[in-house]
């Protein structure tokens, strides 16, 4: 069995050749119609995705959790929902989008041990329009375990594997801008938080960019995105983009919805690998199941060294940080009034493990929140909120300064 997904996972390159029959044109599109689970012989299952036209295309199994994995030269998935596909025994939640520019990821959970038996994409020579199948086989746990895993490079926007910084940062002339790096949560395959028509990767891409205005116009900053349009960038690489561009601060943008209780106003998370509370847990967790869930598993990422070094590098930040994360909070009040009425926790967001760059993750608001709707959608109020974002930045920047001044000292 390892040895088919190998086969397919070299070959399935083939329609990128030269001398393809169909040339293409545009994005293929999704035929609904054509497309679905199937249930066959002994608990096999057999999947169809119909496209408009042929593209380049490669699949992949995961485990822990077990996941099929699809990329395809981008598709157009427009009227198109996990629903479409309808539902086969061993197969779970589905999920699919752009995931890097130019390129589509679909991943389908798994809730039984099923391998890839045959895999195949037929093209009408005539139209040019394609139809994927692919057949899944039962298999033993560890049959599963023995052929899953990924193609060379699997992660594709992920840096090269490399030590922390452990040095002193490269310095930088006192009239050099504040290098703000700002990241606007989920992308791509991964919506976030979803109500009605508002998404939580939309709508925190909007106010990324209007910030980002907010903070240039005072001509003290310089600004960063980790994303500047709708595509999945991995936890890793939006930690990776901060070292890249020597960043002085970072902030994770994001607007979450609560399955459980009720949360409303703005509230600072500084890491820790304790949470502050059982909400901040989940929450930590759900958003670190968004790589998991598009086919990266970083969970063994660390050794022992490495988290030594970190460890070091975070005494001097983490107070950094905690000052930051304290003006962020009162500049919000001062200028929206909308803060949780505990605006300050802590929690292991992956995202804010850069141990040599102050970092917090903002929850703006919570998408379960009526009240916090109506905010995050009116752009005045977007505007009050980067303003207080603002304010809190050039504090920050000059307490810093003055509290890194007496450490020199």
């Amino acid at each position: 069995m390892s040895r088919i997904i190998a086969v397919i996972c070299a070959l399935v390159w083939a329609f990128a050749a030269p001398g393809q029959a169909q040339e293409l044109s545009g994005l293929a599109r999704v035929e609904a119609a054509k497309s679905g689970f199937s249930e066959g012989w002994r608990g096999s299952v057999t999947f169809r995705l119909g496209l408009s036209q042929g593209v380049p295309w490669r699949v992949f199994q995961l485990e822990a959790p077990r996941r099929l994995v699809l990329d395809f030269r981008e598709v157009d998935w427009r009227g198109v929902t996990p629903e479409t596909f309808g539902a086969a025994e061993g197969i779970g939640a589905v999920q699919f989008g752009q995931f890097r520019p130019g390129w589509s990821r679909m991943v389908v959970e798994l809730t039984e041990a099923l391998a890839v038996e045959t895999a195949a994409l037929a093209v009408d020579e005539i139209s040019g329009a394609a139809q994927l199948e692919l057949v899944l086989d039962p298999v033993s746990a560890e049959d599963y375990a023995a052929l899953a895993g990924a193609p060379r490079d699997p992660r594709w926007d992920l840096p090269e594997p490399a030590l922390p910084m452990t040095g002193a940062r490269e310095a930088r002339p006192d009239w050099a801008p504040v290098v703000v790096v700002i990241d606007p949560g989920h992308g791509g395959i991964d919506p976030g938080a979803e109500r009605d028509d508002v998404n939580e990767k939309t709508l925190m891409l909007t106010f990324a960019r209007e910030l980002r205005d907010t903070l240039r116009r005072t001509g003290a900053f310089e600004v960063v995105l980790t994303r500047d349009e709708d595509v999945f960038v991995s936890l890793e690489r939006r930690v990776s983009i901060a070292h890249e561009v020597g960043a002085d601060v970072f902030i994770s943008l994001h607007a979450d919805a609560l399955r459980h209780g009720h949360a409303t106003g703005a509230t600072v998370y500084t890491l820790s690998e304790e949470a502050s509370d059982k909400a901040s847990e989940i929450l930590a967790e759900r958003h670190d199941r968004a790589d998991i869930l598009a086919g990266i598993d970083l969970s063994q990422a660390d050794d022992e060294v490495a988290n030594v070094l970190l460890d070091l590098a975070r005494l001097e930040t983490q107070p950094r940080t905690e000052l930051f994360a304290r003006m962020l909070v009162k500049q919000i009040e001062e200028s929206t009034g909308s803060t949780n009425k505990k605006p300050l926790r802590h929690a292991g967001f992956s995202v804010l493990k850069a141990a040599d760059v102050p970092s917090v993750l903002l929850e703006v608001g919570f998408l379960s929140s009526e009240e916090d709707l109506a905010r995050l959608t009116d752009p005045n109020w977007r505007a009050l909120m980067a303003g207080g974002i603002r304010d809190a930045l050039q504090l920050w920047v000059q307490e810093d300064e003055e509290m890194r001044a007496l450490l020199r000292q």
